[in-house]
């Protein structure tokens, strides 16, 4: 037998959370076809990898990227982590089945203009996406505000009885077409006065369709409690899966209360099938909100449509230098971008470790002054938290943005290296692993990735530049392009 691929002499971490070990790897065409102690066949090309690690390629769970992948299919930010797929759609807001009748509201102007929304279905997204070749494979969520956009003529009230059964409809279909399941982004003004009761009726069409239900919550802040509640009620009501997306205590007065959400997480486990996803920094990033606005932590601008020379400045130094409070200033700056400095360190690391919590980089890729996730979040947890810190071992890391993340999600034979599943792998050196990406300088490839492979083609290598480009789109399992 000849193959494409050997990789000889590495150290697997196969995503399964299970003990590493040494091995070599063959790859032909886009699978993974034999794993022994020693591979005699002739490859193609053959990797001598001695003291590096081969994982499955990382799977970023919670992404902004659904526009970008299409317009940039390089996708430079994501593939130089060693991410191998993207879950898009995320905080309610997808581009696919998306149309937008007038203006791009917020958020869903966060993923771009109006000219750019020009998938009215998952099959025309999945299409768009195919055409284009990105580097990386991609799964959508369908966002709550996008459904609410499409059908409702002011997204500032409740949804009426008839625009919740066209709603309906439509994210029926697009689960049918191969969406992942339903995301909401209730915390924002675009979704805020949706009642419990609108999301609940939504989440009816998922278990038919064996989806997920992923929700940034209604609150982050004080009544963060509630806001977990809310969220599993509609997990149980629909009888599906809950990802609480990006978990944070946020804001001064909330911190070190992940004890009191954890701890709430351990009971509801028992009840029904709830997990978490989150990033490895201490501040968020989004648009400019008013309700965020406070002097208990640094708000940096990054972008500002009438204001773009204060980008790069705190939001208390533009109100100082104009003469007004924070709340003028930010009235004045928007529409724009920022980032809160509003995590403790303790709550970033205890939901790290927690078992269920996957790893998702919520990066904003149109933002001209990204917040350092958007390049750096996977790398930064295998080395400043993982090697550094030694908040936990490689394979829990691994597992993380692995194994786990494909099982939630249902990606099928995706995010373990095992004989017969898709070639999606990264190759790097454990002792180098970093991120460089900063606040201060962003948009910084990771350091010790060394190659990475997507649907058995090698794709990044040490020279930080893409080599090559077959990401697919990935349907829900047994979900069937609609012809």
């Amino acid at each position: 037998m000849k193959v494409d691929w050997l990789f000889k002499n590495v150290t697997v971490i196969d995503g399964s959370g299970g003990p590493q070990y040494h091995a070599d790897v063959a790859v032909s065409g886009d699978k993974i076809v034999e794993i022994a102690p020693a591979i005699t066949a002739q490859a193609e090309q053959v990797i001598d990898a001695a003291g590096r690690v081969l994982a499955p390629g990382f799977i970023d769970v919670h992404t902004h990227d659904d526009i970008n992948v299409i317009r940039m299919p390089d996708y430079l930010p994501k593939i130089s982590q060693g991410i191998t797929t993207v879950i898009v759609g995320n905080c309610g807001i997808s581009a696919a089945s998306a149309t937008i009748p007038g203006e791009v509201p917020d958020p869903m102007n966060l993923l771009g203009e109006k000219a750019q929304f020009v998938y009215p279905t998952v099959d025309a997204y999945a299409h768009a996406l195919e055409a284009a070749r990105p580097a990386i494979n991609v799964g959508t969520l369908i966002g709550h505000t996008t459904l609410r956009n499409n059908h409702m003529d002011s997204l500032f009230r409740a949804a009426t009885p008839q625009e919740i059964a066209q709603m309906r409809q439509q994210l029926r279909h697009a689960l049918q077409q191969g969406a992942l399941g339903l995301s909401t982004g209730l915390a924002y003004a675009t979704a805020f006065n949706a009642p419990t009761e609108e999301v609940m009726a939504l989440a009816e069409e998922l278990a038919a369709e064996n989806g997920i239900y992923t929700t940034h919550l209604r609150s982050e802040f004080e009544p963060i409690l509630e806001a977990l509640d809310e969220a599993f009620r509609i997990g149980r009501h629909g009888n599906v899966p809950v990802v609480v997306s990006h978990h944070k205590c946020a804001g001064a007065k909330n911190w070190g209360r992940t004890r009191e959400t954890l701890a709430f997480f351990d009971a509801m486990r028992k009840r029904q099938e709830i997990a978490c996803d989150c990033y490895p920094y201490s501040a968020s990033s989004s648009t400019l909100d008013l309700k965020q606005v406070t002097d208990e932590f640094d708000i940096v601008i990054t972008w500002s449509q009438p204001e773009p020379e204060q980008a790069g400045k705190t939001l208390s130094q533009i109100a100082a230098a104009w003469g007004v409070s924070l709340s003028e200033a930010a009235k004045r700056l928007m529409p724009a971008g920022a980032i809160y400095y509003n995590m403790d360190e303790q709550d970033v690391r205890r939901v790290m470790q927690y078992p269920v919590t996957m790893i998702g980089s919520d990066g904003l890729p149109n933002d001209p002054m990204p917040h350092p996730r958007l390049w750096g979040a996977f790398p930064r947890v295998l080395g400043h938290y993982c090697r550094d810190e030694q908040l936990f071992p490689l394979t829990t890391a691994i597992h993380k943005m692995t194994g786990l993340s494909a099982a939630r999600f249902q990606l099928p034979q995706r995010g373990l290296i095992k004989t017969g599943y898709f070639a999606d792998l990264v190759l790097f050196d454990p002792e180098t692993v970093r991120d460089v990406a900063s606040f201060a300088d962003p948009k910084q490839p990771a350091a010790g990735i060394e190659a990475v492979m997507v649907n058995g083609v090698m794709s990044y290598g040490q020279d930080k530049k893409v080599i090559g480009r077959a990401g697919r789109f990935l349907r829900r399992q047994n979900a069937k392009e609609q012809v």
